[in-house]
């Protein structure tokens, strides 16, 4: 007697679920909450909408966008960066000091202001490494030393707290040009920063996810001994991500400082968390070794909207504490729970 047999598929052959192939993507919970937020304002305030109002928003969000982008690829990489807000506030203030109190060009100067964030960096992540501190320590150092450094100098050669006059200065115009302009769409005017978000968050997804650096971020964050083990540059890779924060901090700062021609020595501070904030909500984990570039972009731009959104529904900005606080809380919860079912997608 023959048994007929009938081959089963193989489950490992078959085609993911949708559901499944979403779920294992660190970004959809923030895309989900950006689609909530969005349908809220623009339901509750007209002004929402309207182009002005869509140039706001975006320009609120960008330049928190490219430093929560940044700054989400360090958190992939397991470590934090409390220097961050505070070294937007530093380049510019290089960059400002030399070009207006030195007479250097803007262009010399924003070179020197990039040399000053890199070294700063990399000497985070240097100490990082050396030392095996909690990143949160040793960049909770480099904080304090950096805006004690912006107000002393900054007083020793202005006698104030502020340092004025770019437009003043030589280089400024095409400088100006490149990170501080507008261009115009359908008759409404959009900062340039907005088309520096779309490059780095271009640029930092394609790394992460399509380069073996990318891969590199992923093992030191999820398991740095084991990562060591099968020859990942740990203490490279650390420090290139520390540096990449810096350098995301000097874009922020020349745009800054070319877009309003001052800065005040005290500016940045709290900013960091803001850029965690955003880099949660947009699916980072706080442990490390999950996140996504996109979800970080996604997740300034949830700030940019609800922020702009108070002011345009006239209500109290007070409420927008309230509203940070609740989406970090609930970002952190779904995330936890996406991560365990894309674990379990995976196997």
């Amino acid at each position: 007697m023959t048994a007929m047999i009938q081959a089963q598929p193989d489950e490992r052959l078959a085609k993911p679920r949708l559901a499944d192939r979403l779920v294992v993507r660190p970004e959809i919970g923030a895309l989900l909450g950006a689609i909530l937020v969005f349908l809220f304002f623009s339901i509750v305030t007209g002004q929402f909408l309207s182009p002005l109002g869509v140039a706001t928003w975006l320009d609120d969000s960008s330049t928190l966008g490219i430093m929560a982008v940044v700054v989400a690829l360090l958190m992939v990489g397991g470590e934090f960066d409390l220097s961050a807000g505070v070294m937007t506030a530093s380049t510019s203030l290089v960059t400002a000091i030399l070009a207006t109190q030195a007479g250097w060009n803007v262009w010399l100067a924003l070179l020197v202001s990039l040399v000053f964030a890199l070294a700063v960096g990399a000497f985070n992540g240097w100490l990082v490494m050396k030392t095996g501190l909690p990143s949160f320590i040793v960049t909770l150092g480099s904080f304090l030393a950096l805006q004690g450094l912006n107000l002393g100098v900054t007083r020793l050669v202005t006698s104030t707290v502020q340092v004025s006059g770019m437009r003043a200065t030589d280089g400024y115009e095409s400088a100006g040009a490149l990170f501080a302009s507008t261009f115009d769409l359908g008759g409404t005017r959009f900062q340039s920063s907005i088309l520096w978000w779309v490059v780095v968050t271009a640029v930092a997804a394609w790394v992460l996810v399509r380069t073996r650096f990318g891969n590199w971020i992923f093992a030191v964050g999820g398991a740095q001994s084991a990562a060591r083990s099968v020859g990942v540059p740990v203490v490279r890779t650390k420090i290139l991500l520390f540096m990449t924060t810096a350098l995301g901090a000097w874009l922020v700062g020349s745009i800054n400082i070319l877009r309003f021609a001052s800065v005040q020595a005290n500016q940045g501070i709290g900013l960091e968390f803001q850029y965690i904030i955003a880099a949660v909500i947009g699916g980072c984990l706080l442990t490390g070794g999950f996140g996504s570039a996109v979800g970080a972009a996604i997740g300034a731009l949830i700030f940019g909207m609800a922020r702009q959104g108070i002011v345009f529904a006239q209500w109290n900005s007070d409420w927008f504490m309230l509203f940070l606080g609740i989406m970090l809380l609930a970002a952190v919860l779904v995330n936890n729970a996406f991560r365990r079912r894309a674990e379990r997608v995976r196997r």
